[in-house]
């Protein structure tokens, strides 16, 4: 089966945005992202080889999900996210759905999506019929952690009760995940961390099964 690329996907999403967006909303969303990389410094995040922090993040279900639990019978990748509401996210979960999930699944590797929206919500699971578990990262733990969040540059006095970020978090703070890859070896060492500072150009499939030669070899055995 023949498959839009992530990237196809954020571009059809971008050319709907030109269409239908003023150009200066335009012109604030492409100035956000090009401050998040020209900013980023990939020797902030833990490199490949080293221990990646101990860590337990909450599925959709209450359930704590360990480092140690995840890697006890081989890698585990985990897919993270801005939060369930976010345009860019409800493309890329779905994507990871349809071209990663189903193949790490037949090889026995775990995929977890996660963010620092806490508690969970679980309608981005329902709106896609999401195979693999979605999780918090109470207080930002894993998320700082691994050197992902980020304070967008705007960041406006709230008044009591207006709709904002950290109320949708949970968090009661503006900070929020930068997309990112990450792919756990047996007992927890860091094999592959990919970092999306631009949250229009995230990580391909193809990209992440690349660094994933067990998928192939479990799945013919």
């Amino acid at each position: 089966m023949s498959y839009k690329t992530l990237g196809q996907r954020y571009g059809e999403l971008q050319a709907e945005r030109e269409r239908t967006w003023k150009p200066e909303q335009l012109a604030r969303n492409a100035g956000q992202r090009r401050v998040l990389v020209e900013r980023h410094d990939p020797a902030a995040h833990p490199q490949s080889g080293t221990a990646a922090p101990d860590f337990t993040v909450i599925d959709q279900d209450g359930k704590a999900l360990t480092r140690d639990a995840l890697t006890a019978n081989g890698p585990a990748v985990l897919v993270f996210f801005r939060f369930a509401g976010c345009p860019a996210c409800n493309l890329a979960l779905p994507y990871y759905n349809e071209t990663l999930w189903p193949q790490l699944d037949r090889a026995g590797i775990p995929l977890v999506a996660v963010s620092a929206q806490n508690p969970v919500d679980r309608g981005i699971i329902d709106r896609h019929g999401l195979g693999f578990p979605v999780a918090a990262d109470p207080d930002y733990a894993l998320d700082r952690a691994l050197g992902i969040t980020f304070l967008p540059e705007e960041r406006p006095q709230v008044a009591p009760g207006e709709s904002w970020i950290g109320a949708t978090l949970g968090t009661n703070s503006y900070e929020i995940d930068q997309p990112a890859v990450l792919i756990l070896d047996q007992g927890g060492t860091v094999r592959w961390l990919d970092v999306s500072p631009d949250w229009l150009d995230r990580t391909e499939s193809d990209a992440i099964l690349a660094q994933l030669p067990e998928v192939t070899a479990r799945i013919a055995a």
